[in-house]
């Protein structure tokens, strides 16, 4: 059987002046998948989301989404999307129920059919009994609750959500992923999801596409991602001249991978619980130091340092330090 795609996207290229922020990506999202575009603050995933969304123009390379040119045919595409934005965008002063009244009337949504969505998208982030609360009242998750609602009350065909957890704290974060995950499964809606939380696009996403530089460095489901790196992962806190030790280490049979950054070194290792007393017995050899071991099974932030060479918290690092220089060059 024929997959069938929300959207399609070949070598889509966005530039800034003389700045690539999104670099000849190409990838499909299949209808009724949660697609995660996974990568740090400043690496493209928000500029791809606008370009997909219409509201900035791409450079080149070719975008569709529900079967319509997103240069071509705007008008067809926003009217098949929702968009939940990082920054709140909601009324305070109006209660969630005027939030979403008024969000429908500007989707011409007739009186009798628009009430009777509110209930529905209501009763679907579980704020019927806040309904006519004003907003100003709301928590923080309850607001995103709300935003994720206001997003869907014209059955959009693909649902994006732009950092959908964005400086709530970890258990509210994860009432949001039950709230996202329960939706697509109970009405099907395609979701496209931009995070830089390593847990969030585990636990939410069918697929990930891993962005550094405006560039996809790797694509494909969070288990196979993390099946690239085999085995287990050994982190170890280093200090001194580390250029003999990995050598040595490298010649192992049992290391698949090392991979240095920021004072650490993370191996990846078959059957490591054998194999860290040898390693860290080495290290004094070649007046190496090893302050801190910790071994754990691959996750998604070890496929990112895999395919990037860096952690995300220092892709965010180099990113700020590179807006910086240029705000300065332009000064």
């Amino acid at each position: 059987m024929e997959k069938e795609y929300a959207i399609k996207v070949e070598n889509l290229t966005k530039k800034f002046n003389d700045f690539t922020a999104v670099d000849s990506i190409s990838f499909t999202v299949e209808k009724g998948e949660i697609f995660g575009l996974l990568g740090p603050n400043g690496a493209g995933k928000t500029t791809t989301i606008n370009v997909l969304s219409t509201m900035l123009e791409k450079t080149s390379g070719h975008a569709e989404l529900a079967g319509f040119d997103v240069s071509r045919h705007k008008d067809d595409v926003r009217r098949s999307i929702g968009v939940v934005f990082q920054d709140p965008a909601l009324e305070s002063k109006l209660t969630g129920r005027e939030n979403l009244e008024f969000h429908s009337m500007m989707y011409g949504i007739p009186k009798k059919e628009r009430e009777e969505r509110i209930a529905e998208v209501l009763e679907l982030v579980e704020l019927t009994d806040k309904a006519d609360t004003l907003v100003e009242k709301y928590s923080g998750g309850m607001k995103r609750r709300l935003e994720i609602a206001r997003g869907l009350i014209h059955r959009p065909k693909v649902l994006f959500l732009d950092e959908p957890t964005l400086g709530l704290d970890a258990q509210t974060r994860r009432h949001i992923w039950e709230y996202v995950k329960k939706l697509n499964q109970d009405i099907g809606t395609t979701i496209i999801l931009t995070t830089h939380y390593m847990e969030e696009a585990d636990f939410l996403c069918h697929r990930v596409a891993i962005i550094d530089h405006g560039k996809i460095a790797a694509l494909d489901t969070p288990e196979k991602l993390k099946e690239v790196l085999g085995g287990d992962v050994i982190s170890l806190q280093v200090s001194g001249d580390t250029t003999g030790f990995l050598k040595k280490v490298g010649e192992f049979q049992w290391v698949k991978s090392i991979k240095p950054h920021d004072g650490f070194v993370d191996l990846s290792v078959e059957n490591g619980e054998k194999r860290i007393a040898e390693i860290v017995c080495l290290a004094p050899q070649y007046s190496v130091a090893v302050t801190s071991v910790n071994l754990h099974h691959p996750s998604l932030e070890d496929v990112f340092l895999n395919f990037t060479g860096k952690t995300i918290r220092e892709q965010e690092g180099d990113i700020l330090g590179r807006q910086r220089m240029m705000m300065r060059h332009r000064g």
